[in-house]
């Protein structure tokens, strides 16, 4: 309780729709950005005390921040997660605990596919605001050959589809072919008026920055390509590595 006054001395900023449960659970942080930012979210998303939970355990703040300047951390903390492009919403990694997969090879590209289908309310947890699911092996036939991919859904914020490809370890440049030759046939088969330009994911085990930068070279469409992981971040390294960004940006830019 004496934390909670301190965090929020004014009535005002607290919020009517959280309960003393999620600010038990908020307020178990120390760090003021990562306070807001979850206390932001939980409002804007309706997330249930479980969801918190879990979304604090993948450390999702902490992932999102790292793709992000000193402004940019600054502008997470006290907006949420602002959806205006495919490029918000994606993170690296993607944490897939909730699937129950070992991280031993002994499961295929099929196993990892139905464990998110299975699971589908958390995937799309994880995907974060606005997915909702279209299918799964979704079907292109093409040039007499029949191509399939693996997750479809729709963003409602963006307009967008999203295609996702799975590959059980890293991500090679005939993936990311494959993956523009999907937006290509989605951009003039399936969207319809209305519909922004869809956006794809392949996501991987690994992955070669260099493989990746030089096979996206060129490429038109919005194709990101991204890590998964089957176990829980350490969020106090990623803390660490969040506040240096911030530490760096802030002796470059002197007193700003």
């Amino acid at each position: 309780m004496r934390k909670l006054y301190l965090t929020y001395p004014k009535v005002q900023t607290l919020s009517g729709f959280l309960s003393w449960s999620h600010y038990s659970e908020i307020l178990k942080s120390d760090d003021p950005l990562e306070i807001s930012f979850y206390a932001k979210e939980c409002e804007a998303q309706k997330w249930s005390v479980r969801e918190l939970k879990r979304q604090k355990s993948t450390a999702l703040f902490q992932r999102f921040a790292l793709s992000k300047d000193k402004e940019g951390v600054l502008q997470l903390a006290n907006q949420g997660i602002e959806v205006q492009k495919p490029e918000d919403i994606i993170h690296d990694p993607f944490v897939l605990e909730f699937t129950g997969l070992p991280e031993l090879p002994t499961w295929n590209e099929k196993t990892l596919e139905d464990a998110l289908a299975n699971n589908l309310s958390m995937f799309m947890l994880e995907l974060g605001k606005g997915f909702a699911f279209v299918g799964r092996q979704y079907h292109i036939p093409l040039g007499g050959r029949h191509f399939h991919v693996d997750l479809v859904f729709y963003n409602v914020i963006l307009k967008a589809y999203c295609l996702i490809d799975l590959k059980k370890d890293g991500v090679q440049h005939e993936d990311i072919g494959q993956m523009n030759l999907y937006l290509n046939y989605f951009k003039h088969e399936v969207c319809t008026e209305g519909d922004n330009e869809p956006f794809g994911i392949v996501l991987g085990a690994e992955k070669d920055r260099l493989t990746v930068q030089y096979a996206l070279e060129g490429i038109n469409n919005q194709l990101f390509v991204s890590r998964y992981q089957l176990y829980l971040p350490d969020r106090d390294a990623l803390s660490r590595e969040v506040y240096r960004i911030i530490e760096a940006h802030t002796k470059e830019g002197g007193s700003s």
